[in-house]
């Protein structure tokens, strides 16, 4: 039941977004930073920059709450990453992603600098609360076509690729509600940085992320706080344009570059990204919906030692 509660309330991100918009829209602003006036018109100053807050408003036509257009999203781009080590490997990388439900599918291929290594290639897969591995896109979901390799460990550290996005960053932070908060850090910028702070729920309760404005609204810096080493991460994102072959009004980030511990493990530069809601699926294998109903089981019988 919590399971199923949480994904309920990820999946309900994309509907509170029009509440928050209208709402934001009725709202002006006091002057007092960090009250929640100011809060709504920020988050939706970031969203409408983005290009993924949209609303009707032709001549002789009512002029119709926002809405959030952007629910799935594919991206294409090289650069490097780690494999693990902090050794820096040449990489292509292709992500496919949903936020309702929410999944992420990353592919990536490491090339290493040692002459004569294979390739890496690696899926990394998560749909809600379960995570696997692919050896094929699709793997796993029909008999005979590949492997589904569950990695149930890895399901709160890929789904957070979702809210560190600038477009997850907008649907967390209204998902939040009056615990998002607005402040203004001076140095960061020539006249001070917009900072919103929030805490996730549901799967990842417990982490809370910060995002840094630059003067045109656009997420330029995303820095998560956890208990769990593994779910603290700084994304830096820069060289916003519509990246898109076909363009779609979406604004994306051209450079990714992430890092924990200090240490990049992804540096990538944006090829292709297709924000006009691609036809993407994430069916769960049988045997990962089997491996993740026995976890709970051998939690107990390991409490039980």
């Amino acid at each position: 039941m919590l399971k199923k509660a949480n994904t309920i309330r990820l999946s309900l991100i994309t509907a509170v977004m029009v509440f928050a918009f209208q709402n934001a829209q009725a709202q002006t602003n006091n002057g007092t930073a960090g009250n929640t006036t100011d809060v709504s018109k920020t988050v939706r100053s970031v969203a409408e920059a983005l290009g993924m807050a949209r609303r009707t408003n032709r001549a002789g036509a009512a002029r119709l709450p926002f809405i959030d257009v952007i629910n799935r999203m594919e991206i294409w781009g090289s650069g490097t990453s780690s494999d693990g080590s902090r050794t820096a490997l040449k990489s292509e990388y292709h992500v496919a992603l949903s936020y309702n439900p929410p999944a992420v599918r990353m592919e990536m291929t490491r090339i290493s600098q040692v002459g004569g290594a294979a390739p890496q290639h690696t899926i990394q897969t998560v749909r809600d609360s379960y995570a696997w591995n692919e050896s094929q896109p699709g793997a796993g979901l029909e008999p005979g076509w590949g492997t589904a390799t569950p990695a149930m460990a890895a399901a709160k550290q890929r789904l957070l690729q979702l809210w560190i996005l600038p477009y997850g960053v907008v649907k967390a932070a209204i998902a939040a509600g009056d615990k998002t908060k607005l402040s203004i850090e001076n140095g960061a910028t020539e006249n001070g940085a917009a900072v919103i702070t929030y805490p996730l729920s549901g799967p990842l309760a417990g982490v809370t992320v910060k995002a840094t404005l630059d003067q045109k609204n656009f997420v330029t810096k995303v820095e998560t706080q956890a208990d769990n080493p593994a779910l603290v991460i700084e994304a830096d994102y820069s060289d916003y344009a519509d990246h898109g072959e076909a363009l779609s009004g979406v604004q994306s980030p051209g450079h990714i570059l992430q890092k924990q511990g200090g240490e990049p493990v992804l540096d990538i530069q944006i090829k292709n990204w297709d924000g006009a809601n691609p036809y993407l699926v994430f069916p769960v294998p049988e045997n990962v919906k089997k491996a993740a109903a026995q976890e709970p089981a051998k939690a107990a019988t390991t409490k039980g030692l």
